[in-house]
């Protein structure tokens, strides 16, 4: 059985360490994305970590949680009715013609669903979604991941077992390498599944403040005598636009 893939997490934030600038406002709609864009200094020497994280690790995967592509208040569009036999849907779906492409070039665009409640619209070359779910997925969406041909990986049973997932994603796939570029909550969960292997922080020159505006890492808290994860800093670099560059590993 292959290793699980190695996790980077990959994240901008603030100095006080917020990933948003509200709760539900989603930094790929506007007009969060020109706020925080405000706040995002042009860099002298911009790093690009997909890249870095591809150089290194042979990284073939961009993870995401649906909060990020969905607001919590957003209902999405109904999906028809599925009558057929629902326990095959409740199995990996992993079209052959999608799995056999060679990597590089082809990467996946990984999104945590296990509500369903993703719309897949767009499509970019060289790019496949894999949709993973839990047994608790509603049967309707797995039928339309079916019939839009979109790959899926079923993990866990109420929710998303990430640890199960990310095994998968290695076992089935090859997928040797995950950059998780998700907000706080997904970020949170992959920590408390000691998951992180890596953390690239980018920290920007502003300040955001609110009770319950995501931060890098959210989540259930530590228990009363559980350790706070050590990191051992890689590298700094202060960029003259005044954000901060830092890379840090776990320490096991």
């Amino acid at each position: 059985m292959a290793e699980r893939p190695r996790v980077v997490v990959s994240v901008g934030a603030s100095v006080d360490g917020k990933v948003a600038l509200a709760r539900d406002a989603l930094l790929m709609r506007r007009p969060s994305s020109e706020l925080w864009a405000a706040i995002t200094p042009q860099a002298a020497d911009p790093v690009d970590i997909l890249e870095v994280v591809r150089a290194q690790y042979g990284c073939n995967a961009i993870l995401e949680g649906s909060g990020s592509l969905v607001a919590e208040d957003e209902t999405p569009d109904g999906l028809p009715a599925y009558d057929g036999d629902a326990a095959e849907l409740y199995e990996h779906f992993l079209p052959p013609e999608i799995i056999g492409l060679v990597s590089p070039p082809h990467m996946w665009f990984t999104a945590v669903d296990s509500r369903g409640r993703v719309r897949w619209t767009e499509d970019h070359e060289n790019w496949d979604v894999l949709v993973l779910v839990s047994r608790s997925t509603p049967v309707d969406y797995l039928a339309y991941l079916r019939r839009e041909r979109i790959c899926y990986l079923v993990a866990g049973d109420n929710r998303v077992e990430l640890a199960e997932a990310m095994a998968a994603m290695g076992t089935e796939l090859g997928i040797t390498c995950v950059l998780s570029t998700a907000g706080g909550g997904l970020n949170g969960a992959l920590l408390r599944a000691d998951l992180i292997d890596e953390l690239h922080v980018t920290v920007l020159p502003a300040l955001i403040g609110g009770v319950g505006t995501p931060s890098i890492t959210d989540g259930s808290p530590l228990g009363v005598g559980e350790p706070a994860t050590r990191l051992e800093l890689l590298s700094v670099h202060t960029d003259i636009g005044g954000a901060v560059r830092l890379h840090y590993r776990t320490v096991a």
